[in-house]
């Protein structure tokens, strides 16, 4: 069994971590730190873990270095920036692998492999610590790779993406408080979102020659969870073609698949899948593409690259029913 901890675990992104790896056949949660509900059962936060588990949130982090070896992995949850502090402040032993799920390393920085596994699976699996990917980034990216990938990125790429109030975290803000959101859309960020950086390096491991901006607007949608992006860029393959591309592409990786039919979001809510679907109008490739940004967007990405690290398959306790309708 993998035995793993998880600092930030009272939040939206821990919360879905508990949820996957309580019923994972291969792992167990040693422990789920929460500085604002430490000593609370868990099932006290997260209440549909209720029956669940008998967890409750640690009052403090490992000391020891014979406290740490209790656990083969530990995953960061805590916000942005975070987890320079908590590395800095804390010794984590080479023997503990670290799955960050915030943005403080997705530039590969500190010895960080960037885990997105349609990008870097054979990365992934020699790696010590994996910075997993932006939720908008991760369902960018899986659209656009399989390009890349074939250097047919020529000219900008233009995206439009709405996600749930979910992936602005839990803490309430003006924009995630129910009298703003519901029955409203917004933009945010627009040509400025911070996952640019990762989607632009991400393509560049592919096809390092591309050089054209990345125009995204991100949409606030009035719903709980999941994303929409719309991606369209100029390319020259017939519809067939590009079908054929992408189909070869995702051949091997459990998650990613394209659709020949019109998708919508219900299909991946509450499920580690992407899919795809593509149309041509003109010269203009059309690509939707749709997660769910708390499981492949975040935590079940986070655990699909722990099945990676350990020599599991990669969809180990990963096969979650979508919501559908």
């Amino acid at each position: 069994m993998i035995k793993t901890g998880i600092v930030g675990a009272a939040g939206y992104t821990g919360g879905e971590l508990l949820r996957i790896l309580i019923n994972h056949p291969q792992a167990r949660v040693v422990w789920a730190h929460s500085q604002s509900q430490a000593g609370k059962p868990i099932a006290q936060t997260h209440t549909d873990l209720l029956g669940d588990t008998d967890l409750v949130f640690a009052e403090s982090l490992p000391t020891r270095a014979e406290d740490w070896q209790k656990i083969d992995v530990v995953f960061l949850c805590s916000g942005h920036n975070q987890s320079k502090k908590f590395l800095a402040e804390n010794n984590v032993p080479d023997s503990v692998k670290i799955i960050d799920l915030s943005a403080d390393f997705r530039d590969q920085s500190a010895g960080f492999v960037y885990g997105l596994p349609e990008l870097q699976r054979e990365a992934i699996k020699k790696a010590q610590k994996i910075a997993n990917p932006g939720c908008f980034a991760t369902s960018i990216e899986l659209a656009l790779l399989p390009l890349a990938a074939m250097g047919l990125l020529q000219e900008a790429v233009h995206v439009s993406a709405v996600t749930g109030a979910t992936g602005a975290g839990q803490a309430l803000s003006d924009t995630t408080h129910f009298t703003w959101r519901n029955s409203n859309l917004s933009i945010y960020k627009a040509f400025g979102h911070q996952h640019l950086a990762e989607i632009k390096m991400s393509l560049a491991m592919l096809q390092g020659t591309f050089d054209a901006p990345v125009h995204f607007i991100p949409y606030r949608g009035d719903f709980t969870r999941g994303i929409m992006a719309n991606i369209y860029t100029s390319c020259k393959q017939t519809l067939k073609e590009a079908q054929m591309l992408y189909e070869n592409y995702y051949a091997s990786h459990p998650f990613t698949h394209v659709s020949p039919h019109d998708i919508d979001l219900k299909q991946v809510v509450n499920t580690n899948k992407c899919l795809l679907q593509l149309q041509k109008h003109g010269d203009m490739l059309l690509i939707t593409s749709i997660i769910d940004n708390l499981t492949k967007g975040a935590s079940g990405q986070a655990i699909q690259n722990m099945n990676l690290l350990f020599g599991l398959a990669e969809d180990t306790g990963l096969r979650l029913k979508a919501a559908a309708f």
